[in-house]
């Protein structure tokens, strides 16, 4: 068992503002290194909800246009593919069901949700783009209860009572993208205990990519359990605690992000939650601690092909391509 904090060499030119790249682009995965990407929206997702026969949502069904939430729920909530379409605000109360086979997108970057939350609760192939979630009560949004396929693309979300995006209790094969995460507290929580490991073990496997995380505090994500979970090309700018963590013996691979103002890039422990490990490669740090990693070779190869843009660029690339409005 070790544990490693990468880049000591150079904290000091890290904590005066330079920019220094960390981890070598030596992993096994079927990986191809790519210069800037176009900030263009991806028609289907990347990473693990691309994987158990792909997330389509609604794709195929029905396509409604909502302006209130009577008519909200009424196709969130039936059976059958809907392509629902959120123009205007949708004032919700408590965590709403949202039932399987379905996509719901803003219009333009009129769509709202605010009050209360979506609970995609043991259900398949959910999308979930380009909203706007805020004042939450709960969580904006709760994955949980062996939810598959799910795609979270290209929202913004701030505000909520407890996480802005959970993912819990055995859920697998999900993808986080170009989402911008800020003003919050408890961000994004994979794995909700430590006592929950016959649901967890297995399952929890969670693409993080292009995600903006601004001003938030902690849980950019949490983990437990997971292994893998990927962290690729996110920017982390103003972050109060940590940026990702891994507990209870989670797998976490944080790959090419760009951390700028982040004391604590990554951490193994968090709580009373025991360790966790992490592996890390090609991260870029502005004005940031350092990188902590924890048996790194525990951590699980990403099973799927995939580019990754240098780390340098990320912060552009996010920035001008993550949120509403986008798509």
């Amino acid at each position: 068992m070790t544990r490693t904090v990468l880049g000591l060499a150079a904290a000091a030119v890290v904590a005066a503002g330079v920019t220094v790249a960390t981890g070598s682009y030596g992993s096994a995965e079927a990986r191809q290194d790519a210069a800037p990407v176009a900030v263009a929206a991806e028609s289907s997702p990347v990473g693990y909800a691309a994987q158990n026969g792909g997330t389509t949502g609604g794709a195929g069904g029905t396509t409604v246009t909502v302006t209130n939430a009577s008519q909200f729920l009424q196709y969130a909530q039936a059976s059958g593919r809907y392509v629902i379409q959120v123009n205007g605000t949708i004032s919700l109360s408590g965590m709403q069901d949202v039932a399987s086979d379905k996509t719901i997108i803003g219009v333009g970057a009129n769509g709202r949700i605010t009050g209360g939350g979506l609970d995609i609760d043991g259900v398949r192939n959910v999308i979930i783009r380009n909203l706007t979630f805020t004042d939450a009560g709960d969580d904006a949004i709760n994955i949980q209860d062996g939810s598959t396929n799910i795609w979270i693309d290209h929202n913004d979300l701030s505000g909520a009572n407890d996480g802005l995006l959970d993912i819990k209790r055995g859920s697998d094969f999900i993808t986080v993208s170009w989402n911008r995460f800020h003003d919050h507290d408890k961000t994004s929580l994979v794995g909700h205990s430590d006592s929950n490991g016959s649901q967890d073990q297995g399952h929890l496997r969670v693409t993080y990519v292009h995600n903006w995380f601004q001003g938030t505090n902690q849980r950019h994500p949490r983990v437990r359990f997971a292994n893998p979970v990927h962290v690729l090309n996110n920017y982390y700018s103003d972050i109060g605690s940590y940026g990702a963590a891994s507990t209870t013996g989670a797998g976490v691979f944080v790959e090419a992000n760009y951390f700028e103002n982040v004391k604590r890039p990554t951490s193994v422990q968090e709580g009373s939650s025991p360790e966790g490990n992490i592996r890390e490669s090609g991260n870029y740090l502005v004005n940031s601690g350092s990188i902590v990693t924890r048996n790194p070779g525990s951590v699980a190869a990403i099973p799927y092909s995939y580019t990754r843009e240098n780390a340098a660029n990320v912060k552009a690339t996010v920035t001008a391509g993550a949120g509403v409005g986008k798509i």
